[in-house]
């Protein structure tokens, strides 16, 4: 097959041809070079491809842009072409294993009981309920697969029921840019009310009355959560009311109401503040209160029981703790310890019920669950057995119930829903997800491991691989990380990793600093100005791997996302002869010039999580690591590229730029490829199959540099 000569570029070098000759597409497409100068803190630079902003801006290259980008879909799909066959076999493979006829478990809520089930053939999934019993009639509240037809994109999120179970209010995005228009059902007579409210965040939350919503209004521009509106069913949307506007840019806002259905909260946080608003759910036209006014470098987050509202805060406490306050006495001053803070644990979250409370933790890099009993004080873990796990509160919207839904998974394990009787003690097996064809979980081996980075700092490593693998060096070996925003990257099953591990790859994610496996101090040691230890702990993971034989040198590969794919530029850039191949998907690669225009969406909301550009040393020490900048003549590994032209998080010029620029500047004969879809945005296909031809691209181009040919 050519194409794994073309993808290893090992026999063309001692041939001295060049790729472009073994392929339809005789040479990559070179973009055109204008030239645009940014200049900033007594630095000039120069930037050629600026001008690929211009679809995002309506500017008057923008049809240029489009050319531009089809080209480079035309160029990897040439160069991909004679994978197409195992593309097509990796696909359907994965396919196959998943059950198409399925159901979720269904969840209480006053007297309905609710879930949604797909059928064969369908890329989407219908909603429905039954009442009382789940031998009832089904009423089905929402044909997605009908309403998804004839849009190439269609997400449906948002299923907010009204008090008395009459209404529901849903929203749908059909552009992938995460606005969403918000509608209204009657569930009795099946009209759809001509209420619709447009670019908001696709949540809502209903008043005790049965009419009002509160929602989040979005910036049509920044796509930024500005404001908090409150509308009454049959009223003109345009007359909505403000009840709160937030005049921080560097905070996100958002809605939600108590599990006992008492409390309306609206929650504004930022990276390193936060602030929460609370108001009756039976005075939907009430003022919202101020529960405590924002403090610097504090966060905070509410939940209300019966008599009284428990805080969770790193006020003091860098790994969080609980306070608790009176309902009617709710400033600092009031609040008193419930929890106490542990520096070995960070406390995340907290599930309400009637008579429990149950915190979900992390310790040593794992998850766990703590389970409260409000009556005696008592507390006690929930055991799972693995060396490697995620667990995690599920479902939970009864709160006069004694049951707990948790959802558990590993990379051997699929993922799983338990019922816990937190009075008992005992759990049952509500459902683990099926893979069509079996699968035996014998067959599968994982291990977490601890490789040491150039500080001293131990980063763990959590790896699956298929029985009978031998640490001799000889396997390939894919590494995954993220490492940013505090998001830890934990443990779960995939049932298309399998035709990975089948072929026999070794799979590891790498728990690196910008996350918080490790607790809050895990987070603080990867962002602004220790940025860089992201990086170089992924480099360290890397180097381990090859020293403790998983794989070796010619055999390593690296894939991230988002800002896992600013990882993966800078990992190409510091120590490119590390990675035989490096997958980028949606990356976030031009941070300085990204950070520097407050226009683009959500970039004010990320400056306590990089820095300010605009200020001088923020912006010395963003360039210093900022993929697009630090691109250089010399030789880079094997690389794919992916992006979404409509992708609202990370916009589409950014990787384009950053392979222009690459193309430019590299001096190997190792692919580079750009893949961008023309329909889809950040979190790419909407159908529940279609998001696994783009696995099994990624596949197919690691099979070809490991001439694994099917």
């Amino acid at each position: 097959m050519i194409i794994l000569n073309i993808l290893t570029g090992a026999v063309l070098k001692e041939q001295g041809e060049s790729i472009g000759l073994h392929s339809k597409a005789t040479v990559a497409p070179v973009a055109k070079i204008k030239t645009h100068f940014r200049n900033i803190h007594d630095d000039q630079v120069s930037d050629d491809y600026y001008w690929m902003n211009d679809f995002f801006r309506k500017g008057p290259d923008a049809d240029l842009v489009i050319d531009y980008l089809n080209k480079e879909n035309d160029y990897t799909d040439a160069v991909m072409e004679s994978t197409t066959v195992l593309q097509d076999q990796l696909f359907n493979e994965m396919k196959a294993r998943v059950k198409e006829k399925d159901e979720s478990v269904p969840y209480l809520k006053n007297g309905y009981y609710y879930y949604t089930r797909t059928e064969e053939g369908q890329q989407y999934f219908k909603f429905c309920r039954k009442k009382d019993n789940l031998h009832a009639v089904e009423e089905m509240l929402l044909d997605v697969d009908k309403m998804a037809e004839g849009y190439p994109y269609y997400s449906a999120v948002g299923f907010s029921i009204s008090p008395d179970s009459k209404l529901m209010a849903f929203a749908v995005d059909t552009v992938s840019r995460r606005e969403y228009t918000i509608y209204v059902k009657n569930l009795v007579s099946g009209e759809l009310y001509k209420d619709e409210i447009p670019r908001t965040s696709g949540s809502s939350i209903w008043a005790n009355d049965n009419k009002t919503l509160f929602y989040t209004a979005k910036n049509p521009i920044t796509l930024l959560s500005e404001k908090i509106n409150r509308h009454t069913l049959g009223t003109d949307v345009k007359a909505d009311t403000t009840v709160y506007q937030e005049n921080d840019n560097t905070n996100y806002i958002g809605v939600g109401k108590s599990k006992n259905g008492a409390y309306i909260f609206i929650q504004s946080e930022g990276t390193l503040s936060s602030e929460v608003y609370y108001l009756k759910s039976d005075d939907p036209n009430g003022v919202f209160q101020i529960f405590q006014p924002r403090i610097k470098d504090v966060l905070y987050q509410v939940t209300a029981l019966e008599d009284r509202f428990l805080i969770i805060t790193n006020d003091g406490a860098k790994n969080f703790k609980v306070m608790q306050c009176p309902l009617h006495k709710t400033n600092k001053e009031n609040w008193s310890t419930f929890i106490a803070h542990r520096a070995d644990v960070l406390l995340s979250e907290i599930d309400e019920f009637k008579d429990f409370l149950v915190v979900s933790e992390r310790k040593d890099g794992l998850t766990q669950l703590a389970v409260y009993d409000l009556n005696n004080k008592g507390q006690h873990y929930l055991d799972f057995g693995e060396v490697t796990y995620t667990v995690y509160p599920s479902t939970n919207v009864e709160y006069n119930t004694d049951k707990l839904r948790y959802g558990y998974s590993s990379l051997v394990t699929p993922s799983s829903t338990f019922e816990y009787d937190m009075k008992s003690k005992g759990r049952s097996l509500l459902k683990q997800q099926e893979i069509v064809g079996g699968y035996d979980l014998t067959a599968y081996k994982t291990e977490r491991v601890f490789a040491k980075a150039k500080d001293g700092t131990v980063i763990p490593i959590s790896i699956v691989y298929k029985d009978g693998f031998k640490r001799d060096g000889k396997a390939p070996l894919l590494l995954y990380a993220y490492g940013s925003y505090g998001y830890s990257m934990d443990p779960t099953f995939s049932s298309a990793r399998l035709s990975l591990l089948d072929r026999g790859f070794c799979y590891a994610i790498a728990h690196i600093r910008g996350g918080e496996e490790m607790g809050r101090y895990w987070y603080d040691d990867g962002k602004m100005m220790k940025k860089m230890n992201t990086f170089t702990d992924f480099i360290d993971c890397g180097h381990y791997l090859i020293d403790q034989k998983f794989t070796s040198l010619g055999h390593l590969y690296a894939q991230g996302g988002s800002a896992g794919g600013l990882l993966m530029g800078v990992v190409a850039n510091l120590e490119p002869e590390l990675w035989n191949g490096i997958i980028a998907q949606v990356p976030f690669v031009d941070v300085v010039n990204t950070m520097l225009d407050d226009s683009i969406p959500l970039t004010t909301n990320e400056y306590d999580e990089w820095g300010n550009p605009n200020e001088k040393d923020a912006y010395y020490y963003m360039k210093s690591y900022s993929p697009y900048e630090n691109v250089e003549e010399k030789a880079y590994p094997n690389m794919l590229v992916t992006t979404g032209l409509h992708d609202s998080q990370v916009q589409y010029f950014e990787p384009a730029k950053w392979v222009a620029k690459l193309r430019k500047m590299k001096t190997d004969n190792h692919v580079l490829l750009l893949k961008t879809d023309m329909e889809y945005g950040h979190g790419g296909a909407s159908g529940r199959f279609d998001y696994l031809k783009d696995i099994a691209l990624n596949y197919a181009f690691l099979f070809a540099l490991e001439n694994i040919e099917k």
